[in-house]
């Protein structure tokens, strides 16, 4: 069950509701925003009764039996789209998000020419690995503080903000000093410890889905962040692994529509590790944008063939120009197609 409380609901109020939740069994999440607050109840009981119950105690807005497994997320929970504000944008409003920038951070020049060409070429956020999860263990594994402190540096040069990896429950505070966005990659999907601690983190999450994860089990982790404090949740579709081998990964791109059937929160695409092709990314990009996605997460590098990860399927400064250039009209189609839709709640 949710109970959504009235606005500016007194303290006293909430605490009666939260008592009766239990008086009939139910386990109590809150999820507590500067003006509403919002109640979950889970477990087994007399749902019926409870739900009279509840409607009946001042300062309730309004209880629901929510049937989905993952409640928060649920589109039954919260009907309208879901606007994240990332520093004056937000995903999952009326404008298309694009975030570029390289696989990992490999140096200040690196970093800097890629986040000022991105800048100019029209994204709005940069991306970059501070800490990187390789399969191997000999591999480049990030420049970690380092980096974080280069991706500050290419901030304040251009004014995108930045998104970057973050791989243990005790690093979420140290990246949050210097990202705006939180990536969580496909390995951690269901880190849950880590994404315990991201529900008690300030920053937006983005959530990539795992590699041999369904649609339920991206939505289920999601709704440990959500559960856990932070309703902030952006929901990545990276490619899931199949029997092809043609590409890297088999791009879903049905997830986007299915996604945003199922849940509010917003929904951006990967074309670089779903492709793992750099022909592929522009094509797949185009995709992205006429299913309805949000937004995009795309590897960009200034030389692509000196890369220390993820060459392959990187883009050259060039390229994402022309990418970006290309897309113009479907963007413009997108937000016509945004904007006829119901206005999304905040």
């Amino acid at each position: 069950m949710i109970i959504s409380m009235r606005l500016h609901a007194t303290r006293e109020e909430i605490d009666q509701v939260c008592d009766r939740i239990r008086e009939f069994g139910y386990k109590v999440h809150s999820i507590e925003g500067e003006e509403r607050v919002v109640i979950g109840a889970v477990g087994v009981g007399d749902v019926t009764a409870c739900l009279e119950s509840l409607e009946a105690l001042p300062g309730v807005e309004k209880a629901v039996r929510i049937s989905a497994p993952y409640k928060f997320v649920s589109r039954e929970f919260h009907p309208a789209r879901t606007q994240i504000r990332v520093n004056g944008h937000e995903i999952g409003g009326d404008r298309f998000m694009v975030m570029a920038g390289p696989c990992s951070v490999e140096s200040e020049t690196q970093i800097m020419e890629t986040a000022k060409a991105v800048a100019e070429a029209g994204a709005d956020m940069l991306r970059g690995g501070a800490f990187k999860p390789r399969t191997s263990p000999y591999d480049f594994q990030g420049l970690e503080v380092e980096g974080l402190r280069l991706l500050r540096k290419a901030k304040e040069a251009t004014g995108l903000s930045i998104i970057t990896e973050v791989m243990s429950d005790g690093d979420v505070d140290l990246v949050s000093e210097y990202a705006d966005v939180l990536q969580i990659g496909a390995r951690n999907m269901q880190n849950f410890s880590l994404l315990k601690a991201l529900g008690r983190s300030t920053r937006p999450i983005l959530l990539k889905r795992g590699m041999s994860s369904t649609i339920k089990e991206l939505l289920m982790s999601a709704e440990y962040i959500v559960a856990h404090g932070n309703p902030n949740v952006i929901l990545c579709e990276r490619g899931i692994r199949t029997f092809e081998t043609e590409t890297r990964n088999t791009c879903d791109i049905t997830a986007v529509a299915v996604l945003h059937e199922l849940t509010h929160l917003p929904v951006v695409v990967d074309p670089s590790h779903a492709t793992g092709k750099r022909s592929l990314v522009p094509a797949l990009a185009r995709a992205a944008v006429a299913i309805g996605a949000d937004g995009l997460l795309v590897e960009v590098h200034p030389c692509p063939e000196k890369a220390i990860s993820d060459g392959a399927q990187s883009l050259r400064l060039p390229q994402f120009r022309q990418m970006m250039q290309d897309l113009g009209p479907y963007f413009k189609l997108w937000k016509e197609a945004r904007l006829a839709e119901t206005p999304a709640a905040v």
